[in-house]
């Protein structure tokens, strides 16, 4: 577990609409509120993600730390309100409290988790969502990464709690897990 990075030869995984299953726009969405001016999309890859939910926020932020995910998201079309952030997620290159939201989908599992959540929180301003939905620990590892890979999801809530967010949810699914917390 921890810091890795997805093979960008592997993307076209990365585009396929039965992740839907696992995560929807509308279940992030519900998550996040639409109230929200900026966005910050944690291991934005390719874009999934980040280019459904751009309509519904002033500015999304896709911060991916391989420049190959993020050429292959422009070659797709970026939004014109998504800026395309080449960065660690554990050194954010945001003022302190700039963010008003952030999502990490699939990625936390690649993410140096402690430092990304530890550097979000001065990110993001009092009151800000966070959603994190990853592939649990517990799944039957039928997609997603291999299970040994996975963070369980109390070592997310765990984390999330150390770096100072409230946990407001927290559901382990078949192969999945959705939590929500606040700054």
């Amino acid at each position: 577990m921890g810091f890795h990075t997805f093979d960008p030869a592997e993307a076209d995984r990365l585009e396929d609409v039965s992740r839907y299953r696992f995560c929807s726009r509308e279940e992030l969405l519900g998550a996040l509120g639409v109230d929200e001016d900026h966005l910050l999309d944690l291991g934005s890859g390719t874009g999934f993600y980040t280019t459904d939910l751009a309509p519904f926020f002033d500015r999304v932020s896709a911060v991916d730390i391989q420049p190959a995910m993020h050429e292959l998201y422009r070659e797709k079309g970026v939004p014109d309100n998504v800026d395309c952030v080449e960065s660690s997620t554990a050194e954010l290159p945001f003022t302190d409290q700039s963010a008003d939201a952030a999502i990490s989908t699939m990625t936390a599992h690649e993410l140096p988790l402690a430092e990304t959540l530890a550097d979000l929180y001065r990110v993001l301003r009092p009151g800000s969502p966070v959603v994190v939905v990853d592939w649990s620990a517990t799944g039957r590892g039928k997609a997603g990464p291999p299970v040994d890979e996975r963070h369980p999801m109390a070592a997310v809530t765990e984390a999330l709690t150390e770096a100072g967010f409230s946990v407001d949810r927290a559901v382990e699914r078949p192969e999945t897990y959705f939590v929500t917390a606040s700054r």
